[in-house]
């Protein structure tokens, strides 16, 4: 076998990555969106919660998410968006789908956890509403 720079580099490489002294790190999810039309469907939506039109409000940010569905910031918007309305076991549901863009996001993820006992709280399960503001708490 040839002793080439690059078979250098690729086994210095492979021994820096076995060893934790360099990481591969995947990018951070987003915090909001760059995207011109999300953006205006996101501030739609936060309009029509505010006049307490949650229809409006989710049909507007179901649409933001056929734009970008990995987006865990709309994800959590909507489930904010059903927990309002009154739609708990929705909310979860979103809110856990937010979870699972959320990268480390540690603000995103304790506010999913937030929505995801209350909602569990206001469908009576108290001993599951308990756990998730634990592991919120251990977000902030």
């Amino acid at each position: 076998m040839k002793d080439t720079p690059s078979l250098h580099i690729a086994l210095l490489l492979t021994v820096a990555l076995a060893s934790g002294c360099a990481t591969v790190r995947a990018p951070e999810p987003p915090t909001s969106s760059h995207n011109t039309a999300v953006q205006v469907l996101l501030d739609t939506a936060h309009a029509a919660l505010e006049d307490g039109r949650f229809a409006s409000a989710t049909a507007a940010l179901e649409r933001a998410l056929r734009i970008e569905p990995r987006n865990p910031v709309l994800w959590q918007e909507l489930a904010q968006a059903h927990l309002r309305a009154g739609n708990h076991a929705q909310a979860e549901n979103f809110a856990a789908r937010s979870n699972t863009w959320a990268g480390g996001n540690r603000a995103l993820l304790a506010s999913n956890w937030q929505i995801i006992g209350e909602a569990r709280a206001a469908r009576g399960n108290a001993a599951g509403a308990r756990q998730a503001l634990e592991r919120a708490e251990r977000f902030r």
